[in-house]
């Protein structure tokens, strides 16, 4: 997967991968597949927003602003 891609390119590929599971009619073998790229999909959205978020967090307090956390929902 390359980390070059785009959050909101990986997440039209990810929408596009949810869509074909959710009709069930893709075969088994290819439906791992995709479950599997959709995974790294899914991984990579979120790394990007854990940095995202990182950055925020560090400007806002760099600034001298009250440090904040945003908790991760399970």
């Amino acid at each position: 997967m390359a980390e070059t891609l785009s959050f909101e390119k990986a997440m039209e590929q990810l929408e596009v991968i949810v869509q074909r599971l959710e009709k069930g009619d893709v075969p088994l073998e290819e439906a791992l597949t995709i479950y599997k790229k959709g995974m790294e999909l899914s991984k990579l959205c979120h790394d990007k927003l854990k940095t995202v978020e990182e950055q925020l967090t560090s400007i806002i307090t760099d600034n001298g602003e009250e440090e904040f956390i945003i908790k991760e929902e399970d």
